[in-house]
């Protein structure tokens, strides 16, 4: 069978191997010169399947007030006309609660787990190097009321078999001695020991070099313009390199997938929400992260990438902007310089901000479509590096038509 997948970020490059392994022969269009120049490209760089967590959860609009108050503030609402965003808060807002909080976590939580050891595998088999490190996530608390919440939390955890540890100070210190000069702002944290690092874009580019190498088909530098459907089927897709044709389709566009299927009258409830980040050099590897910190008062991201370090975070509701305004970027210096003083060269920013691709109830959208030969694996927000071998795994079983490796109930656009 032939399968054109649209899309060729960590999501989509990640299907195309298991495609490929399926036996399929594989054609990946994206309008990027190269894989992963997008969302993919910068993101904080954290595998967390623990913290695979909905957005939508209770207590969540009272935060978010709050958040909007800050200085710094973690959550940048930008309210227009926009009836895609209007109706996408709305749905969000609707997922608040205890019980569909629960409910959506659960599917979150087994695949991002499932997830982990695909990518681990993966990267066993292939031998592929992307910084990678494997010294866990702490969660950094400043205060002592975050301190106590983070129980709830912690039952989360203990009932899904997560290992974690709670910290105090020293602890925090110990499995992150750059906190040394800090440690008067911590109060203490929370710490994932299985979760791991690495590049996103390194780990995505070497696997699409290995899948071209393979006999998978890149066309980059193509902009997908329309599905062409006749009796049912999709038959082509039309790009701006002329009309490709398959027996299966894959649109894994990230926050443009609803607008290449909703011509076909599906309705995917997918929103872009911006996020930032800065890349540094080391310049002190003693003051520098070891693995992943999150900083829980500004929900920032700070990791260690080879002799890099990667500061990544902040929510920003505003459709397809994809400026850079400098006050962004001075909040992820402040979180950097506050916690690690001294690490890094703070002259070289790398600045960047990408779309991700949320849903708002929080698990991706994976499989097919009311269109018989359509099928999706897009919407993984903030968590398409922790998901994405899973979400790749579970998709091209799908289209083989086999039992999917892990249960997939909630996790197909059915759900909505």
């Amino acid at each position: 069978m032939k399968v054109v997948v649209l899309g060729a970020g960590v999501i989509g490059v990640t299907a195309a191997h298991y495609l490929r392994q399926e036996g399929h022969e594989v054609v990946v269009i994206d309008r990027q010169p190269a894989a992963a120049l997008e969302t993919s490209f910068g993101n904080a760089g954290e595998i967390s399947p623990g913290y695979a967590s909905p957005w939508a959860g209770p207590g969540i609009p009272a935060k978010a007030i709050k958040w909007l108050m800050m200085r710094h503030a973690p959550l940048i609402l930008r309210p227009r006309l926009d009836p895609q965003m209007l109706t996408w808060l709305a749905m969000m807002l609707r997922n608040c609660t205890e019980q569909r909080y629960a409910i959506n976590k659960s599917r979150m939580v087994g695949l991002a787990e499932f997830s982990r050891d695909e990518l681990k595998a993966l990267r066993t088999r292939l031998g592929i190097a992307y910084d990678e490190r494997s010294q866990g996530t702490l969660q950094l608390f400043r205060t002592d009321k975050q301190l106590e919440g983070s129980a709830k939390d912690v039952e989360v955890l203990r009932s899904y078999g997560v290992p974690y540890e709670l910290l105090d100070v020293d602890g925090c210190v110990r499995v992150e001695p750059g906190l040394s000069g800090s440690r008067h702002l911590i109060a203490g944290g929370l710490r994932l020991p299985n979760d791991e690092t690495g590049d996103c874009h390194i780990f995505t580019t070497k696997l699409a070099e290995r899948l071209a190498a393979d006999g998978v088909e890149f066309r980059w530098s193509t902009t997908v313009e329309v599905l062409e459907q006749a009796g049912g089927l999709i038959t082509g897709v039309r790009t701006s390199g002329g009309i490709v044709r398959g027996d299966a389709y894959l649109v894994a566009m990230g926050s443009f997938s609803p607008r290449i299927v909703a011509p076909l009258g599906v309705r995917l409830p997918v929103y872009p929400v911006k996020g930032y980040s800065i890349t540094v050099p080391i310049t002190d590897a003693t003051r520098a992260p070891e693995s992943t910190l999150l900083d829980e008062t500004y929900k920032i991201a700070i990791t260690r990438l080879g002799n890099r370090i990667r500061v990544g975070g902040m929510a920003e509701i505003s459709g397809f902007d994809r400026s850079l305004p400098p006050r962004r970027e001075a909040t992820l210096l402040h979180c950097l310089n506050d916690l690690f003083p001294g690490a890094a060269d703070k002259g070289e920013t790398g600045y960047w901000s990408g779309l991700r691709p949320m849903t708002p109830d929080g698990p991706p959208i994976i499989g097919r479509t009311k269109v018989n030969n359509l099928f999706l694996n897009t919407g993984h927000g903030t968590l398409g590096w922790t998901m994405a071998c899973g979400s790749g795994a579970v998709v091209a079983s799908i289209i083989a038509g086999k039992h999917p490796p892990i249960p997939t109930d909630g996790l197909s656009l059915d759900r909505y």
